[in-house]
């Protein structure tokens, strides 16, 4: 059961500060992991709705938590204004 969230939790982590790298700007670890896991949710939920599948679900899933990352700091960035 551990292997899962664990899991879960590095490719959040990657997927955070691939995001991070892509849009520019800086975070520590809490924050990649944050944007990597709520990013994954956001990006899930817009590959879904498009209908969007890239090679097996992990490739996808992984792809979908950097886009959705990305999303979310954009978004988080407009709303700071």
């Amino acid at each position: 059961m551990g292997y899962p969230l664990l899991t879960t939790l590095l490719l959040g982590l990657i997927a955070g500060w691939l995001a991070t790298k892509i849009v520019g700007g800086t975070g520590g670890i809490i924050r990649n992991l944050i944007i990597g896991l709520v990013g994954a949710l956001v990006g899930h939920w817009i590959f879904g709705a498009v209908g969007i599948w890239v090679g097996g679900p992990f490739i996808t899933s992984f792809l979908a938590a950097v886009f959705g990352g990305v999303v979310v700091i954009i978004v988080g960035r407009f709303l700071g204004r």
